[in-house]
């Protein structure tokens, strides 16, 4: 699914500064609108919102946007890793008829998973007041939908259009949120905020028809895929549960707020380690722009003349190529992200007070961008897994990140607030010296591995 990112290359090759600009620029929309959209959003209706309809109702809004997001990515995460496979799996045969259909169905199913999850906490445990409780509802619809049109994002080549829609519905949604804020409080703010997701939402279906203007067909061909490919739903799943794990245990601690019914959140922690998740963005659009679509080209080369009766010496070389992309790879994505990092933990008071958090709040961030610091190596290694179809390893390194975040971060958090941040951290560190293992251990046996171990004429 590399797609768009050889679109983007070409843009950020030409011989000036505003192609380079606006290649990375795209890039970020492309690799994290969603969360990109809704960190940025929460930040400056933070700074905006306490005049204008108080913290109270500001906490209101702040919750359902989290509980939405957090639990929205974790309830359509199998639905999403699998539909991907089927639409990877579409382009690659080059049958991509049947993608405006599978927008559709994958659309309805994530409607009925919110129907089925959100409906029923909202309407008998969130204890919200009617006006929020229903644009929560409607909010978390929105949400699910993102997540499924996000499928097609990567293989979309019309990349203005998927950085106008989410540049134009985080503007609406903003002002929105603040023009309805002031009459309406919290009620008004979720539904303004739901203006802009439905923007985003509807702007890249009609995007997406435009690309495949075919007939609406062969709805649920993709479901088969559930049964042959269910331990990628599991790794969906359990992906998004282990980055959520630190911020749910976290909502438990004694500081946490008790906001309406059984929502409760930890603002300090949240908004922190949301603000430290930006420091990704510059690695997450190297990675599409530079790092993914070179590694491609030489995955691709290797099994293509292993596909044309290749000898053994350029199979070798092909070998040797991969290996040699990755490394530098790593070191460019390393480099990055540590400088990156770097400047976080140094520039962390004078961040804090931009964004309008708390001092506090200081060694928080710092853990926090410390453990995004190994997330992004995390997350890189788990992309190369999955290139290689290993999917019993990669279950296996964000079946150690989910334990590892959950047990690091319960243990820490009951030592008190000077450790809350480092479980979280810890978690990354462990989960990236894991999947480094195997990633190094697999790359190192490519041969076998496209000979044997993954040969369905064998199995």
């Amino acid at each position: 699914m590399a797609g768009i990112g050889f679109a983007l290359r070409r843009l950020a090759r030409r011989d000036d500064l505003l192609g380079i600009l606006q290649g990375y620029a795209h890039s970020a929309f492309i690799t994290s609108g969603p969360w990109m959209f809704t960190i940025l959003a929460l930040a400056g209706i933070n700074l905006i919102g306490r005049d204008l309809v108080g913290m109270e109702q500001l906490t209101l809004f702040r919750v359902v946007v989290i509980y939405n997001f957090g639990f929205s990515v974790v309830f359509t995460g199998p639905l999403v890793l699998v539909a991907t496979r089927y639409l990877a799996d579409a382009i690659y045969a080059k049958e991509v008829e049947a993608a405006p259909g599978m927008l559709l169905a994958t659309l309805g199913l994530a409607y009925a998973i919110a129907a089925v999850t959100a409906g029923p906490f909202y309407t008998l445990f969130s204890g919200l007041p009617l006006p929020v409780m229903l644009g929560g509802l409607v909010n978390f619809f929105l949400v699910c939908g993102i997540w499924v049109v996000s499928i097609f994002l990567s293989a979309l080549k019309d990349y203005l259009a998927v950085t106008v829609a989410f540049g134009a519905g985080m503007a609406l949604g903003m002002a929105a949120t603040v023009a309805l804020g002031g009459p309406y409080g919290a009620a008004g703010m979720v539904w303004g905020f739901s203006l802009g997701l439905a923007a985003i939402q509807f702007g890249l279906i009609a995007r997406v028809f435009a690309e495949y203007p075919y007939r609406v067909a062969r709805l649920f061909d993709f479901l088969s895929y559930f049964r042959r490919y269910w331990d990628l739903a599991l790794i969906g799943l359990c992906a998004n549960v282990a980055v959520w794990s630190d911020k749910w245990i976290m909502w438990f601690v004694p500081e946490r707020e008790v906001v309406s019914g059984a929502m409760v959140i930890y603002t300090a922690y949240d908004s922190a380690m949301f603000v430290a998740y930006l420091t990704t963005l510059p690695a997450l659009t190297l990675f599409t722009v530079n790092i993914e679509t070179r590694f491609f080209e030489h995955y691709q080369g290797f099994y293509r003349d292993i596909q044309k009766h290749a000898t053994y010496d350029q199979i070798a070389r092909n070998h040797r190529s991969i290996i040699s992309a990755l490394l530098d790879s790593s070191r460019n994505l390393l480099i990055l992200q540590g400088a990156v990092c770097a400047v976080g933990i140094f520039l962390a008071p004078a961040i804090i007070g931009a964004v309008g958090l708390q001092y506090q709040q200081v060694g928080m961030f710092r853990f926090g961008v410390l453990g995004a610091f190994f997330q992004v190596l995390f997350l890189f290694c788990t992309v190369i897994l999955a290139y290689f179809d290993l999917r019993a390893r990669n279950l296996t390194v964000q079946l150690v990140y989910l334990a590892a975040n959950a047990g690091f971060t319960l243990l820490f958090s009951r030592l008190g607030f000077p450790w809350y941040g480092y479980g979280y951290f810890l978690a990354s560190l462990v989960a990236f010296a894991v999947a480094y293992l195997m990633v190094a251990d697999a790359v190192r046996r490519l041969p076998y591995f496209a000979f044997i171990a993954n040969n369905p004429s064998i199995r």
